[in-house]
C-alpha cells in the first residue's frame, strides 16, 4: 500500500464501489446489438465543474443485489471541484430508483441549509430525472420523494438537474456505497472524508474514461 495505513472500513467501502463500477460495466457489455441505424461511438467522459458562482450537487443510489439494501450519497463541490460537504444514508431496504431520489433529495436540501442560490444538481439515473421533471400524481410509487423535491425546486433560488453518465459520478457513487457501512439514516461530514480524496483528485486531474454510446446514422 505503497507505506500507507488505511482504516478497513474505508478498504470495504472502496472495493464495493470498484466492485459496482466492474457490475454496471459487465451488464452493459452483456446488453443485445444495438439496431441496425445505429453506430458505437467513443467518448472520453470525466467530471464537469459548475459555471462560476454556482455549486454542484452529485448524488447517488446504491442497491446491493437481490438483498435490496439501499443507501445514498452525495457532495457539493464547488468549480475548483473543493468538498463542500458531504454525506451518506443507509436507507435500509428500497428500490434503486427511490434510493436515486431520496439521495438528491437530502442534497438539495443540504445545499439550501448551507445558504446556496444557485446549484447544479448531478445525477446518473435518468429515470430519475424523468421522475423529478414529469410527476404529477401524489400517488406514484415514488410519489413522496418526487413531492418532495418539487416543493424544493419552488424555492426562491436556481436549480438545474443535469443528467451525467457514471463515470463523471464517481464521488457520489463513493459515497452511496459507504451508506452500506453505516447505521440507518442520514450521516453528514463535517470534514471531506479522507477515503473520499482519491476520487476528488481523480476528478480535479482531468481524468477521464472511455465511454462508447450508440449513434443515430
Amino acid at each position: 500500500m505503497d507505506g500507507k495505513s488505511y482504516l478497513e472500513d474505508g478498504l470495504i467501502c472502496r472495493i464495493k464501489a470498484w466492485f459496482k463500477i466492474a457490475e454496471q460495466a459487465k451488464q452493459n457489455s452483456d446488453l443485445c446489438s444495438p439496431p441496425s441505424n445505429t453506430h458505437r461511438m467513443d467518448l472520453q467522459v470525466g467530471w464537469k465543474p459548475p459555471r462560476e458562482g454556482w455549486v454542484q450537487v452529485q448524488t447517488d443510489g446504491s442497491v446491493l443485489g437481490d438483498s435490496l439494501a439501499a443507501a445514498a450519497g452525495g457532495l457539493i463541490r464547488d468549480r475548483f471541484g473543493r468538498c463542500l460537504d458531504a454525506f451518506s444514508c443507509n436507507l435500509g431496504v428500497c428500490s434503486i430508483t427511490s434510493a436515486e431520489l431520496k439521495g438528491a433529495t437530502v442534497g438539495l436540501e443540504r445545499a439550501w441549509q448551507l445558504g446556496f442560490r444557485a446549484v447544479e444538481l448531478n445525477l446518473d439515473s435518468q429515470t430519475s430525472i424523468n421522475i423529478i421533471k414529469n410527476w404529477h400524481d401524489d400517488d406514484h410509487q415514488h410519489g413522496l420523494f418526487a413531492s418532495k423535491i418539487g416543493q424544493l425546486l419552488t424555492r426562491d433560488w436556481q436549480v438545474e438537474v443535469k443528467h451525467v453518465f457514471r463515470e463523471c459520478n464517481y464521488s457520489a457513487d463513493f459515497l452511496a456505497s459507504k451508506g452500506h457501512c453505516l447505521p440507518f439514516g442520514t450521516h453528514y461530514f463535517d470534514v471531506c472524508d479522507p477515503h473520499l480524496y482519491h476520487w476528488l483528485l481523480y476528478d480535479v486531474m482531468g481524468s477521464t474514461m472511455t465511454r462508447s454510446i450508440n449513434m443515430m446514422i
